[in-house]
């Protein structure tokens, strides 16, 4: 893609100086390929707020619920100082475009879960199922962008799932800022229909049947409505069970093309697939060949077949 595909990230795992204790935390597993592939937007919440550097140790405090960011050790109360810098900063964060976002994980500002809580008294922390004050903040506001923590992105599976949906966010918004249109809709849920379907059969059902009543329904409502029941399927994991299914429905856009001896080949290596022998990449890049052979132009426009950049490796392992 020509225009950059931006996503914010703690500033910390971009390799800024921001944390407490005055270093960094870049994590590598982010800054290599991937950030050939995206335009990184860093942000550190407890900077921004007014906290030095280095500065005191913040945690949670209070319910899990509804905890206050407090001081560790002279337990100074930062909540109503990040809340009021977060409510300025989210507009801002709205018109950059972010097309997902990469947090730090059990951050007490920035977890998107698994962050301590601890109680007004001290002690031991009475719950580990926190969410990070600015992290809240920007998954209540924008509940259909893509989040991950630097440490779920460690998962291979977990990783590919993100790097799918922040793709396809952000062809959908290159989508609307080129004046959407039923027909473009119709094209764009065309070329994500296996993509969509290798995420959850439901949603794909669910999604053609939205497209095809989009004539009889008010464009804007139509498009909100598709977002919502698109990001919500993309969230959903891929498995192997679902890519097979998908790969048996391409097989059958070859049943008159392919001789026996490729259709024999293509069924082995999709059950070695399905047996985990190989990864997901090999079977689609056998189907890529014949796409190519056969020149299908309907399959060779399914971003399911080219999703993201190759040399991401995210279907090597899958």
């Amino acid at each position: 893609m020509s225009d950059p595909i931006k996503i914010g990230i703690s500033a910390c795992l971009a390799g800024q100086k921001v944390r407490y204790d005055g270093l960094a935390a870049r994590a590598e597993h982010l800054n290599g390929v991937l950030a050939d592939h995206l335009e990184f937007h860093p942000v550190c919440p407890e900077v921004a707020c007014g906290m030095g550097i280095p500065r005191e140790a913040v945690r949670l405090v209070g319910s899990p619920e509804n905890p206050r960011l407090k001081g560790n050790r002279t337990g100074r109360d930062w909540t109503d100082a990040m809340r009021e810098w977060a409510e300025g900063f989210l507009p801002e964060m709205e018109k950059a475009g972010l097309c997902g976002f990469i947090f730090k994980a059990k951050s007490p500002s920035s977890g998107i879960g698994r962050v301590k809580v601890y109680p007004e008294s001290g002690g031991q922390p009475i719950s580990r199922a926190g969410v990070g004050l600015f992290a809240s903040m920007v998954m209540e506001r924008f509940p259909l962008l893509p989040v991950e923590d630097d440490g779920r992105m460690h998962d291979v599976g977990l990783r590919a799932n993100f790097i799918e949906r922040v793709f396809t966010e952000h062809r959908w918004r290159r989508f609307l800022d080129q004046g959407p249109t039923l027909g473009g809709l119709i094209r764009f849920h065309s070329r994500h229909k296996m993509l969509i379907r290798a995420h959850d059969v439901t949603g794909y059902r669910e999604l053609g049947k939205l497209v095809a009543q989009g004539k009889g329904m008010d464009l804007n409502v139509l498009l909100t409505r598709y977002h919502e029941r698109l990001a919500r399927t993309m969230a959903r994991m891929p498995t192997v069970r679902k890519n097979v299914d998908v790969l048996m429905h391409i097989l059958g856009y070859f049943k008159k093309l392919l001789s026996p001896d490729e259709k024999q080949e293509c069924l082995e290596i999709i059950e070695n697939y399905r047996k985990e022998l190989v990864p997901l990449i090999v079977p689609v890049t056998l189907f890529n060949h014949y796409v190519r052979k056969y020149d299908l132009p309907y399959l060779r426009e399914q971003y399911y077949l080219n999703p993201h950049p190759l040399d991401l490796k995210l279907r090597n392992h899958a």
